[in-house]
């Protein structure tokens, strides 16, 4: 191949690796590094990016991303220049471009409910697509995933939690957590040590994710100079507003089939004022849950209804159901 135009493959987990002297980025375990690798075009040919089917199958993540959730357009900007930045990668190392190893740790911070989860999992999957990791799979866990009680369970516990997410990412919860200087016989600091050895000798088949408030993981990581130096990427969740919770709201019922009436969407912006002022909010996770309540007030509504109901019935939420939330009834009430 030489002076020409031409795509460019690559060895996808499952498939038969491809004939020397095609090697695949990153390299296999063991194997050569992309400084070292040797190219399988000529300096004088051109590649299509956009004609790779792993460039392919990313754009449809993407696509997805975008169409899953609502907003968050500095976070899904993010996500494609990495994406762009590791497909690059890709099509230097196959020239022999030298280039380092790129670091696929992040960190994600913001408020529960603003797709941190949703946004790991399709991290995952452009990973696995471009080849640098073995499987799309979130492993994700929890302080309680990973630091023991007593002496010698840290470890253990933590050496558990990487092989389940080996070859995958590891997403840790809450992960300031993890580190409790104010009691000196935590046993977070351990399991700490133990996820930078892992960060640094599995560097490129395991990407850790760290996620959390804000100021407090920033507060983690000013502790913890060794895990801020391995973190490339920090992406940060804006909580969403109102317009957006709305329409997370209307995206949801339509995926189920359920509308508002125009008094029920009335009452609707008047539960979400009354609901982001009060402890706990948790962004889309609270309206879903929302939504979910007013099925099973307007579930209730119908069986009491003495005769018979129609396709439109059956889809339709009513103010009643909706103000008949206990945000409506005791500002100080759990919602339900």
């Amino acid at each position: 191949m030489s002076g020409s135009e031409a795509g460019f493959s690559m060895y996808r987990p499952g498939a038969d690796p491809p004939a020397p002297p095609a090697e695949a980025w990153p390299p296999a375990e063991g194997g050569p590094s992309a400084q070292t690798a040797t190219p399988v075009v000529d300096p004088d040919a051109r590649v299509d990016l956009q004609a790779d089917e792993a460039t392919t199958r990313v754009r449809a993540v993407l696509d997805a991303l975008d169409d899953e959730l609502v907003g968050l357009a500095a976070v899904k900007l993010r996500i494609r220049e990495i994406a762009a930045m590791l497909t690059v990668d890709r099509a230097r190392a196959r020239f022999g471009l030298s280039a380092s190893k790129p670091s696929l740790h992040m960190s994600f911070t913001g408020s529960p409910g603003t797709g941190k989860t949703t946004v790991a999992l399709r991290m995952a999957e452009i990973l696995h697509a471009l080849g640098y990791l073995r499987v799309p799979r979130v492993h994700a866990v929890t302080r309680e995933d990973l630091v023991g009680q007593f002496i010698g369970h840290t470890a253990p516990k933590t050496k558990e939690a990487l092989a389940k997410a080996a070859g995958g990412v590891l997403f840790i919860d809450e992960a300031y957590y993890l580190y409790r200087p104010d009691n000196e016989r935590d046993y977070g600091q351990e399991a700490i040590e133990i996820l930078l050895q892992e960060m640094e000798s599995g560097r490129g088949s395991l990407a850790v994710i760290f996620a959390g408030y804000a100021d407090r993981m920033e507060t983690f990581f000013s502790s913890n100079p060794g895990l801020s130096s391995r973190v490339a990427h920090h992406i940060q969740f804006e909580d969403y507003t109102k317009d957006e919770l709305t329409a997370i709201a209307e995206k949801l019922l339509a995926a189920d089939n359920y509308r508002l009436c125009a008094q029920a969407q009335q009452a609707f912006s008047e539960y979400l004022d009354r609901r982001r002022a009060m402890p706990r909010f948790a962004n889309a996770r609270s309206v879903r849950n929302a939504i979910e309540r007013a099925r099973l007030r307007q579930a209730r509504r119908l069986l009491a209804y003495e005769g018979t109901v129609g396709r439109d019935d059956l889809m339709l939420i009513t103010e009643e159901d909706v103000r008949g939330s206990s945000v409506f009834q005791n500002a100080n009430a759990s919602p339900r």
